[in-house]
């Protein structure tokens, strides 16, 4: 029986669907029975999670007892920040299960666990438990959000490491960041486990070409199409997405939401781009709209931890465009990279984007995140 633990974040993102998704790998794939404790950070009002992220969580027994009623023998923790934090990894303990954290992004020591300030600007300044730039940058949004982070952060950082018996990330260019970061030395050992990708396209039938009859006209080629799934936040550089396919003339299909979803319409409005604001759509919808794409874009600007969406994208058959940033520059020569920040190199790119080759994305995807690549590492791990 594996429990997993998480702190659902006030807007959902890629980490709830890696809970979904690990849930579903060991049941069906590991053959193990599991189940999940949730906390929603959107359900708790601001005083309790401060006092929450401050005291390293808020009622472990809920956790002990899960333990006791599963039979549990692996607690496998995702986000615990602000209800859950390193209590509940000790109750766990005392409970007799064993404990696997896996860090998703940097917030053992960033606030916002993006590494990208609120310039826009690529952030190391906290490093360690030393954690008061984030106060001063206001990397919350809120001075006094800002301290309780800081705070919290550099008091329970070390007990939340010392609680685990195994510490995952999803890959070497989330460890290396982390280790820039003065993570403890834990944490620059950590396994790297990828996420895993359920659904992936069907590959087309290879056919031969149609031969031309005398005079007529080869097939028109399929007009370019773009499209990006991402949250509407700044680190994600849809800003540039939408810049970049108005240069080039290229329609644009954005899926998801976010802080900036107001400020985006309105660039989109003003520089006369071709965009369509989906909202957050589900899986079978967003399987649709990327059937009718012909390149999926994933312009970055936050050193990315795994690059979920590229991936997804390619199981789905498209080709991709990503900025060279993070876990992201690790997918090199399975996807087009480009620098961060350049929506003119970004436009160029978009404008020689190669035809889609459904079977050659779906295999990269595949060899990177299918059920049989991920299961045996994740059982391994548990082990």
């Amino acid at each position: 029986m594996i429990l997993f633990l998480h702190n659902r974040y006030r807007v959902s993102g890629g980490e709830e669907r890696v809970v979904e998704d690990q849930t579903w790998l060991v049941r069906e794939h590991l053959g193990e029975e599991a189940q999940v404790l949730e906390r929603d950070s959107a359900a708790v009002g601001r005083r309790a999670a401060a006092l929450g992220l401050l005291r390293g969580g808020l009622d472990p027994q809920d956790v002990a007892k899960a333990v006791r009623l599963t039979g549990a023998r692996v607690v496998h923790a995702h986000n615990l920040h602000p209800t859950l934090g390193w209590r509940a990894l000790a109750a766990a303990q005392a409970a007799g299960a064993r404990t696997v954290l896996q860090l998703h992004n940097y917030r053992l020591i960033c606030a916002v666990g993006t590494c990208v300030n609120p310039a826009g600007e690529d952030c190391t300044r906290c490093h360690g438990r030393r954690t008061l730039p984030g106060v001063r940058l206001n990397c919350r949004g809120s001075r006094a959000e800002a301290l309780t982070y800081a705070a919290g952060l550099s008091l329970q950082q070390h007990r939340l490491i010392d609680h685990a018996d195994t510490i995952v990330v999803p890959s070497h260019a989330a460890r290396t960041r982390l280790t820039t970061l003065g993570a403890p030395r834990r944490v620059t050992e950590a396994t790297v486990l990828g996420h895993v990708i359920r659904d992936f396209a069907e590959p087309p039938e290879p056919h031969a070409p149609a031969e031309l009859r005398a005079g007529e006209a080869a097939p028109a080629a399929v007009p370019p199409r773009a499209i990006v799934a991402s949250r509407l936040a700044r680190e994600k550089g849809v800003d540039l997405a939408i810049e970049a396919c108005a240069r080039a003339g290229v329609p644009l299909t954005v899926c998801g939401d976010g802080p900036l979803g107001d400020e985006l319409r309105a660039q989109a409005a003003a520089l006369g781009a071709d965009v369509t604001f989906t909202g957050r759509v589900g899986a079978d919808e967003l399987a649709r709209l990327r059937a009718g794409a012909t390149v999926a874009v994933v312009p970055s600007r936050a050193q990315e931890t795994f690059g979920l969406a590229a991936l997804e994208a390619l199981a789905a058959g498209l080709p991709v465009i990503a900025t060279r940033v993070g876990a992201l520059a690790d997918l090199d020569g399975d996807v087009t990279l480009v620098p961060r920040d350049d929506a003119e190199v970004l436009a160029q790119a978009l404008r020689n984007a190669p035809p889609p080759d459904p079977a050659r994305a779906i295999a990269a995807a595949r060899r990177r995140a299918a059920p049989e690549v991920i299961a045996p590492r994740l059982a391994e791990l548990y082990a």
